[in-house]
This record gives C-alpha cells, structure tokens and sequence, in this order.
C-alpha cells in the first residue's frame, strides 16, 4: 500500500471577530507580569539578607577565599593582573547565584498567591477591557450611521447632527484605568 502526499489542501479561516476586537488580557500574561515582580522583590531580598543580615566580612573575606580556590583550580597559569579579574568575576558570580537563588526560592514561595492574584487580575481587566471594546465598537457603528445621514442631509439636519455629535465627543468612552494613557488617545 502506497501512501501519497496531500496536494490539494485548502485551509479555510474560521468567522472570528479581528484582532482589533480581541481582549488582550490574558490569564497567562497577569500571572508573568506578577511572578516577574516577586522575582525582582526576591533580588531585593536576597541582597538585603546577604549584605545586611550577614556580616560584611562573610561575604567579602568567604566568598573572596571560595572565589579564589575556584581561580587557582581552574586557571593555574594566569598573570597576576588576570587572575584578580577572574577572582573579581568569580566573586561576583558566587553573590549572584546566592542572590538569584534566594529570589527563585521567594518567587516558587510566592507561587499559589501570584496564581490566585494572576486569575483574579485577569477576569477584573477582562472585564473592563470587554465593556471598553463593545463601547468602542458601538461608538464607531454611531459615528457610522451619523456620517451617512450627513451625506444627504440638509442644512437643518447637517446642525443636529453636529450637535449631536459633539454630545458623543463629550461622552467620549472612557479608557480603563490599567492601560497605559499614552497609548490610548
């Protein structure tokens, strides 16, 4: 039995509403914007805990020793010169990987409240978000039918519809509180 390639495949797109009609909020994207704020808290923290919490000379006077057994072991025929650059280097790796592991340690600790807060963000701003995409997609269907009545209107009417249209600019819908302004005008 011979199996033959598909050649004559169409794939037709499903009635969707376009993207300019989609809610951009997303659970996943809630949940990403607050796991990378408790990751950033968790770098605060671990340096507060490293440099306050502990003493100074723990980490200048240990992690400098540990830093320079690592250089010794792994580059034995260096210059002088060179080999405080890489014990410099390897110092400042050895804070960041204590720093950074204390900050994954807070963000996996954080875990359950950043995926309950992630959900509950998400269904608030969808909401907003829905009722702003419907009033903006009522306003322009408004905007619509005005313009084609001013298309064949006369003076009398061409005066109400300008004043009508100035009620609709006054009560212009109103962008939610959670987007940036700059980008919504």
């Amino acid at each position: 039995m011979k199996v033959g390639a598909i050649n004559n495949y169409t794939f037709t797109a499903s009635t969707s509403p376009s993207k300019k009609d989609q809610n951009p909020i997303s659970k996943t994207g809630e949940k990403a914007n607050l796991a990378k704020a408790a990751f950033v808290t968790g770098l605060g923290l671990g340096t507060k805990l490293l440099f306050e919490i502990m003493d100074c000379d723990f980490v200048f006077d240990k992690l400098g020793d540990k830093a320079g057994k690592i250089v010794d072991k792994q580059h034995k025929n260096v210059q002088e010169n060179k080999k405080l650059l890489l014990k410099l280097g390897a110092w400042a790796g050895l804070v960041m990987a204590f720093i950074g592991g204390f900050a994954l340690l807070y963000t996996l600790f954080k875990a359950p409240k950043i995926n309950y807060e992630g959900n509950v963000n998400a269904f608030k701003k969808s909401k907003d978000m829905d009722v702003y995409i419907k009033g903006n997609s009522a306003e322009k269907e408004i905007y619509t039918q005005m313009n084609e009545k001013a298309k064949n209107a006369d003076k009398e009417e061409k005066a109400k519809l300008k004043e009508q249209y100035m009620q609709m600019r006054m009560a212009k819908n109103k962008v939610p509180d959670f987007v940036n302004t700059g980008l919504a005008n």
